[in-house]
């Protein structure tokens, strides 16, 4: 293959990583260039070519592909099932308000996409007390526990997933962690952290006409086609 006419290998690299996140469910950055990398290069005749580092492209190329893939296929559902998610987060963080939660991720960012959750942090001083909480509802969900090393200290972080039109993903911190954002993976600045209150704000910017219906009647425009392609999609799966 002439990598020059698509672009460069960079540039190869970028697009195919892009679609293995989209249509393979790869959520990794780091992952999803290496397999890329390796498939490329795998078709090679020549067993001599390699990458090197600069071939790789940033975790901002391969976001700013991926959002560009997800318009292209997805459209306006893609802005149906943003408004639907940052409803789905309102609700969810209205029932964990003594744990000041805040959204992240793609729902905060508006950067959504099929397989996409809603990524929610919560604060309290022992992860079990979100742990009761989430019980009290009758939520369901599952419980892990991730150690990993950070700032050469091994440290324990709790999620809880809950299952729900959407999965959810509450991740739990010290409440002293609340001022303090980590850093995105993407271009290195503070991650978007997003109270409730600021997410009605947005939604109410970003959604006025869907936003009003849902106040007023409590509808969410465009849940039905959501459901449905949801459910088009799982029988292509099973008949896979």
């Amino acid at each position: 293959m002439s990598w020059e006419r698509v672009g460069g290998l960079r540039a190869a690299i970028t697009q195919l990583a892009a679609q293995i996140m989209y249509g393979e469910d790869v959520k990794q950055y780091f992952t999803a260039k290496r397999l890329a990398a390796k498939r490329l290069l795998g078709r090679e005749a020549s067993k001599t070519v390699r990458y090197r580092p600069r071939d790789l492209p940033s975790n901002g190329e391969i976001k700013e592909a991926l959002l560009e893939l997800v318009e292209e296929i997805e459209g306006d559902s893609r802005t149906r099932r943003l408004f639907t998610m940052r409803v789905l987060a309102i609700e969810t963080m209205a029932e964990l308000g003594p744990f000041q939660p805040r959204l992240i991720g793609s729902v905060a960012t508006g950067h959504v996409r099929r397989g996409s959750d809603v990524d929610i942090h919560v604060f309290a001083p022992d992860p079990e007390d979100v742990v009761s909480h989430v019980r009290s509802l009758h939520w369901s969900h599952e419980v892990t526990r991730v150690s990993i090393m950070k700032g050469g200290k091994p440290m324990e972080f709790t999620h809880v997933h809950v299952v729900d039109l959407f999965p959810i993903e509450l991740t739990v911190y010290a409440p002293r962690e609340i001022r303090i954002r980590p850093r995105s993976s993407t271009d290195g600045k503070p991650i978007v952290r997003l109270s409730e209150r600021a997410v009605r704000a947005l939604c109410s910017k970003e959604h006025p006409e869907a936003w009003e219906r849902y106040e007023r009647d409590g509808i969410v425009p465009g849940m039905e086609e959501i459901l449905g392609d949801d459910e088009d999609e799982d029988s292509l799966d099973d008949r896979a």
